[in-house]
């Protein structure tokens, strides 16, 4: 999923041979990476793409979920729903820390998001058009989510891996909640099935593509594994994620939409049909159904809340000027 965030990184660096020697050598003993340590270029700037990119993909994917907490089918629904969305909200914030400690602004990083330049996820481009989608969602996206972000526990980093512990705690509770709400649905009137047959085949191509580029095509993904920010190539975790999804969707009674799916014994794998890539380019380069209208949503509300932020920042000077007369006072 956050595999998106490297494309167009540039991880090149200009460090001298024994500086870049001996960093590796701290990353091959799984030593933690902090704020202050001296780090490459290129980590840094992979880093701040990387999680930057991460958090923006928790803020918008707010989002399509967000449309349908007035429209639950239930009290209990709209209260999960709308804990769900306050987590992602709250993953955001973490990751726009994270990213802080790096040396990045996050008014930077929103401008680069709402100008185009960042990007999020291209699942999050895709419209919720029925609540079976909101199952399908927890289910599957996050279900994606967690098999990228439970490596991240391990980044080497020390702030991205440490956000990621209490993010991974809730994406597992979101999918829990996504896989209930298909469960009901698929063990409910065959109305109710097909609407959860329906959003199944809407969104398990988009999942899959949510791991990113075949490992092939990713250009940045080997100096990314190398530096130990990412643990897993993009094809090994989204088979990880097939292999993982098939047995549940058997158990719902569903069927996966992909002609292809079959059981290899000589892999130890499913196999699985051909992705459209030419689908993901388009959504990644901004030709996605929601691509517009999310990117208008960000702006909409980062101009609105321009006043909070100035009050807080005018509150906090205000705070800090009594503090020092108080201090001069006492002296």
């Amino acid at each position: 999923m956050y595999s998106q965030g490297l494309i167009g990184a540039k991880t090149e660096t200009t460090e001298d041979e024994s500086f870049l020697a001996a960093f590796q050598a701290r990353i091959d003993a799984e030593e933690k990476i902090e704020p202050n340590d001296p780090m490459p270029v290129g980590y840094r700037r992979t880093l701040i793409r990387q999680i930057g990119q991460h958090a923006h993909s928790e803020i918008v994917g707010m989002l399509p979920e967000g449309n349908w907490i007035t429209r639950a089918p239930s009290l209990k629904r709209k209260a999960a729903l709308l804990a769900k969305v306050q987590d992602e909200g709250g993953h955001g914030l973490y990751l726009y820390s994270a990213a802080e400690t790096l040396g990045v602004s996050r008014e930077q990083m929103t401008e680069e998001l709402l100008s185009g330049k960042a990007k999020y996820s291209s699942i999050f481009n895709y419209p919720t058009q029925t609540w079976a989608d909101i199952g399908a969602i927890g289910w599957l996206v996050d279900g994606a989510a967690i098999m990228n972000q439970i490596p991240l526990c391990r980044c080497s980093y020390g702030p991205y891996a440490r956000a990621m512990i209490r993010v991974c705690k809730e994406e597992s509770f979101h999918q829990r909640q996504g896989y209930e709400i298909m469960m009901t649905l698929a063990r409910g009137t065959p109305d109710q099935k097909e609407l959860a047959q329906d959003a199944l085949n809407r969104w398990w191509w988009p999942s899959l593509m949510m791991f990113g580029p075949h490992d092939g095509d990713s250009q940045h993904g080997d100096q990314s594994m190398a530096w130990k920010i990412k643990r897993f190539t993009n094809d090994e975790l989204r088979q990880q994620f097939v292999d993982s999804t098939v047995p549940q969707a058997q158990y719902l009674g569903l069927t996966l939409p992909d002609p292809d799916l079959k059981w290899n014994d000589e892999r130890g794998h499913y196999d699985f049909g051909a992705i459209d890539w030419d689908e993901f380019w388009r959504v990644v380069k901004g030709g996605g159904t929601m691509n517009k209208e999310r990117i208008a949503a960000r702006k909409k509300a980062w101009d609105d809340g321009e006043w909070v932020r100035e009050a807080v920042l005018a509150h906090g000077e205000k705070r800090k000027a009594r503090r020092e007369a108080a201090k001069m006072a006492a002296e």
